[in-house]
């Protein structure tokens, strides 16, 4: 997750690019079979396994051609210089602390538009387009203006409150679907002298995996599409006051682990997998990065938001779920086919297998999961997508205002709700505040749903 936004410019000469190859049935997007690929990964909670298998079919597919992988943490400060001298990699994972941001990125056209990936046949079955083996909202969240997609989210993150669902039965509790039921689990976790929440305080933008869906379910999906786009008074809808005048209400019934608010999301977690804390919200990466410390009857589960009450507008079940995982094709990459034929890989079916088995999440693919034994939270998770229907939201703040969302919304505003610095009226007034601001700067392009 990021605190950084990239400064990108587009200086450079830049490289040479590779000659076109020959498009065939089994070549469809035309690679250089002797080109130079480069491809580098985010090497984060997914590992770096899942990709250099990847690797190794590009390899076999094209054995002339000299493939270098390689993984760091530091997208930003080992790829940004790269970027202004014209020469970057041909496919880069752009996640992180350090991830690059994507919304200068497409502003400064520095990236490929992946239509012709989405166009190609897919690697499995030739009758079928890439576009039509992806789960719902994938191309779309890769779209910033108009019909170009600049980036393919490759992992598919069901957003929540996670528990242990063997915690909530030994109190006797269901999960709430209200937030009146809400706090009566949360006082019931209190009196056996568990927290009922924690969350990643030192990264507040946590928060918001489970309150933006809240604040949809209660006020309907225009309000966060009012939000994404900047809107004047967005953040005082009364859907908003709600939500957050609920969550400071953990904060004053004493219901949050004490300490979280210097707590990192390692240790957030951890302390919520040994039984501090019954709540956290996070996104489905959570199983994998926390697997060293979840106990193995843990039983983890995932659920989407409890709502205010029976006047919300949409009903219980609605949750965030979406692509994860950006990976994007340079347009000054000197082999971009190569780039796109790497991801056509990924996304066939056995890979998008290999990821989900390996990785414990699910990938954009649609489907990919047969044969497979679930992980107890990719279990929750699909069934958990099942129980939404159609009832997805996608809140887009984080991939087109990296800053806004991280910074100022999470650290500046609701980390201080949640530490008791403050109320809910003055982080709305601060927020709003933000977001006019960042409407007003001329410097950064702004986004708007279509």
């Amino acid at each position: 997750m990021s605190l950084l936004s990239a400064c990108a410019s587009s200086g450079g000469d830049g490289q040479s690019k590779a000659k076109a190859g020959k498009k065939t049935a089994k070549n469809p997007l035309g690679v250089n079979d002797t080109a130079k690929m480069e491809f580098v990964l985010f090497d984060g909670g997914f590992g770096k396994e899942y990709a250099q298998d990847a690797v190794k079919i590009y390899q076999k597919d094209f054995p002339k051609a000299q493939v270098k992988f390689s993984a760091t943490q530091k997208i930003q400060s080992t790829l940004q210089p790269r970027f202004n001298e014209g020469n970057p990699p041909d496919l880069i994972d752009n996640s992180g602390a350090e991830q690059m941001d994507m919304g200068v990125l497409v502003g400064k056209n520095q990236l490929s538009d992946l239509t012709p990936l989405l166009d190609a046949p897919s690697y499995d079955d030739p009758s079928k387009k890439v576009r039509d083996t992806l789960r719902p909202g994938i191309v779309e969240m890769g779209q910033f203006d108009g019909n170009p997609v600049w980036i393919m989210y490759y992992a598919y993150t069901v957003y929540g409150v996670w528990y242990s669902q063997k915690a909530l039965d030994s109190l006797d509790a269901e999960y709430p679907k209200t937030w009146d039921e809400m706090l009566q689990v949360c006082a019931k976790a209190k009196k056996k002298g568990m927290a009922g929440w924690t969350y990643a305080g030192k990264y507040p933008y946590y928060i918001p995996f489970s309150l933006y869906p809240m604040i949809g379910k209660v006020g309907g999906v225009d309000v966060l599409n009012a939000i994404d786009n900047l809107e004047p008074n967005a953040w005082k809808h009364p859907a908003v006051k709600a939500c957050f005048e609920a969550y400071y209400e953990l904060f004053k019934k004493g219901y949050i682990l004490k300490g979280t608010p210097g707590l990192d999301h390692i240790q957030s977690q951890t302390a919520w997998a040994k039984g501090e804390a019954l709540f956290i919200p996070n996104g489905s990466w959570v199983e994998n990065e926390s697997a060293n410390v979840i106990p193995a009857d843990f039983n983890l589960a995932v659920s989407a938001p409890s709502g205010i009450d029976s006047s919300d507008k949409m009903p219980f079940g609605t949750i965030w779920a979406s692509g994860g995982e950006p990976f994007i094709v340079p347009s000054k990459a000197a082999n971009p086919e190569g780039g796109m034929e790497q991801l056509r890989i990924m996304l066939s079916e056995a890979s998008s297998k290999n990821f989900t088995s390996k990785v414990k999440s699910l990938s954009a693919y649609n489907g990919g999961t047969d044969g497979i034994e679930l992980t107890p939270g990719l279990k929750s998770g699909v069934a958990a997508l099942k129980l939404a229907g159609t009832n997805v939201v996608n809140p887009r703040l984080q991939d087109w205002y990296v800053q806004l969302q991280k910074e100022k919304i999470g650290v500046g505003a609701l980390g201080e709700m949640m530490a008791g610095r403050l109320t809910p009226a003055e982080a709305i007034k601060k927020i709003q505040g933000y977001a006019d601001e960042a409407a007003k700067d001329t410097t950064i392009k702004h986004y708007k749903h279509q």
